[in-house]
């Protein structure tokens, strides 16, 4: 794989004025998936967001253990912003510090992803269904660009883009409730379901693609004001039953 470099001078609002000094290699920067996300304005957010991304694609496999210093080779940055970007995802159950080693990738089991996916419903679903009762319907047309996305990153596979847009989804469709701790609280939830499972398949295209369709699938049953068809697309949607959904993790 190709190694790449961060922009040292990323986030800089006297960036654009400073003459940048000439790199040191030729390697590219980190590159740019075009999503509708928050500019990163530190390098540490920069690493943070390339190692889920490596999270999400498999390129970081669980049970494996790696060092700060190597993954800052990597990055083409210092190792300080890799350990704090892990001990974020420490923080996250993502990964598990290995003393004097560096870092595990934790994945999870099949009884953590069913008490993720648990709690998750328990939030989601009775929040989603006091939406459908009191949201008026052309609201849901605003989400519909957020649903194409999941779409999009799923039908090419792209695990990395659609675990981003899938969360862009929740948190948006969970942010008309008005409540700041139920977004966090979610969202965190979310995160943590979306890391790699410890052992089975990760999900094709096709899995992928599937979950995207639920999302408009949940939108046309908003739109109508169906409750019955609303509970039943989400708690299907949150399902973690290993025989419907075979450990894959990405809603």
């Amino acid at each position: 794989m190709e190694p790449t470099r961060l922009d040292p001078g990323y986030g800089d609002p006297s960036h654009a004025t400073a003459e940048r000094p000439a790199p040191r290699t030729a390697r590219p920067p980190l590159p740019v998936r075009p999503r509708s996300l928050p500019e990163r304005h530190s390098v540490r957010a920069q690493v943070l967001a390339a190692l889920r991304d490596a999270l999400a694609t498999g390129e970081l496999e669980p049970g494996e253990t790696y060092s700060a210093p190597a993954l800052a080779e990597r990055y083409g940055t210092s190792p300080t912003p890799v350990r704090e970007a892990m001990q974020r995802l420490v923080s996250e159950g993502a990964v598990e510090t290995v003393p004097n080693r560096g870092f595990r990738v934790a994945g999870h089991s099949a009884r953590d992803a069913a008490e993720l996916a648990e709690v998750r419903a328990a939030l989601e679903v009775p929040a989603i269904l006091r939406l459908a009762r009191s949201v008026p319907p052309e609201r849901w047309d605003e989400l519909s660009p957020l649903a194409e996305a999941t779409v999009t990153a799923a039908s090419v596979g792209d695990r990395a883009a659609y675990a981003e847009a899938d969360r862009g989804f929740h948190r948006a469709l969970l942010t008309l409730t008005g409540n700041r701790q139920l977004v966090i609280v979610a969202e965190d939830l979310h995160r943590k379901s979306q890391t790699p499972a410890a052992q089975g398949a990760r999900p094709g295209s096709a899995e992928l693609l599937a979950d995207a369709l639920e999302h408009a699938a949940l939108l046309d049953a908003l739109r109508a004001g169906d409750l019955v068809t609303v509970e039943r697309v989400a708690t299907h949607h949150l399902d973690a039953d290993p025989d419907r959904r075979p450990e894959h993790g990405y809603r």
